[in-house]
């Protein structure tokens, strides 16, 4: 049966202050409601991306999460990713384990190198060491949720001999998922490592990514791990409404300047209404009624077999109470059938 589970980014308008960031207060309640609803409504999985841009809210993830687990009782949490490669792998492990402690056993991570690279000049990272230190934060990360005590020797940190940390998880290890969005090694990578994936398809069809997933589970295969026991999360953009046509007209605003914000920076072209007319139609969006979620979901599941969906909001200029509305029918019209037709398969 598949999992049903939401990330965002914490998109905010940026203050532009020093402080009395009212804008970003604001929003931070705003992820604590929509949060709450997730799990009062039944849905598997809260996940918080971290980025340090201006026009997202959350650089800090685990801080989020303990902030969820305080007004949630049953929903998973994760992050949506952890840019381990500028992070600590020490610190990082304490705070989910942490988190893990106060969610009795609801945390969970995904770890990524960032489509974003912000943290890395903010922490002295250098962009040229970008897959060595992804490579060698992971490894130390994994050690670090296997043993109490370590010994660990590195390029990019001080070493460490016979040290424990603490605190450990109330779970017998923090759920490590790899988040993706279509790098060959990344899928061999995971499936080497025997864990989860979660791909993020945004812009090209699902179908391109049939060969990445099968990459995944070969590489799984040939390590000697048991491919059927493997988890598999498909990601993508998100908006529901009543109507097909008012989530478009009610979504479009919002994700045309998230487009076209984030595309300045990397020299996309600027959105147009055609193409996110393709995009929602034919493409990976999930923009739509209920019985439109259900398709597109089903129809990914069909292409790959995933274990989980995460519905990547993107809220913007959308008035809240609308991004409200769409978790609700989200949560009580597209995952009990979902969840009913994935279980029976």
């Amino acid at each position: 049966m598949m999992e049903l589970g939401i990330s965002t980014f914490g998109e905010v308008h940026p203050d532009g202050v020093a402080g009395k960031a009212v804008n970003a207060n604001k929003r931070v309640q705003e992820l604590l409601e929509e949060v709450k609803l997730a799990d009062e409504i039944g849905l598997d999985l809260f996940a918080f991306g971290e980025h340090h841009r201006p026009d997202f809210v959350i650089s800090a993830p685990e801080i989020f999460m303990a902030a969820a687990a305080a007004v949630t009782k049953n929903i998973k949490l994760s992050s949506s990713v952890t840019v381990l490669s500028s992070a600590d792998p020490v610190r990082t492990f304490q705070n989910f384990a942490t988190v893990d402690l106060i969610s009795n056993g609801r945390a969970e991570m995904i770890a990524g190198r960032g489509s974003f690279i912000e943290s890395y000049p903010l922490f002295g990272y250098d962009l040229d060491d970008y897959d060595e230190l992804f490579t060698e934060k992971l490894e130390m990360f994994l050690q670090i949720n296997k043993q109490e005590v370590i010994s660990w020797k590195g390029k990019f940190r001080a070493p460490i001999q016979n040290q424990g940390i603490y605190p450990r998880p109330i779970q017998e290890s923090i759920p490590v998922w790899l988040g993706v969005g279509g790098t060959p090694a990344s899928a061999v990578r995971a499936g080497k490592l025997n864990l989860p994936l979660i791909i993020a398809i945004l812009g090209s069809s699902p179908a391109q990514f049939v060969p990445f997933v099968e990459l995944y589970r070969e590489a799984a295969a040939k390590a000697g791990h048991d491919v059927s026991k493997l988890q598999l999360a498909i990601s993508s953009q998100f908006y529901m409404a009543e109507t097909t046509q008012q989530a478009a007209d009610e979504f479009y605003p919002s994700y045309e300047a998230l487009m076209n914000r984030v595309g300045k920076d990397r020299g996309w072209s600027p959105m147009s209404k055609p193409q996110f007319d393709y995009l929602r139609n034919d493409g990976p969006l999930i923009v739509g009624d209920a019985q439109l979620a259900i398709d597109k979901i089903m129809a990914q599941y069909e292409l790959f077999g995933n274990t989980r969906f995460v519905a990547q909001l993107v809220t913007g200029h959308t008035p809240h109470s609308n991004i409200l509305k769409a978790i609700e029918l989200y949560g009580t019209k597209v995952a009990p059938v979902v969840r009913k037709e994935t279980a029976s398969k």
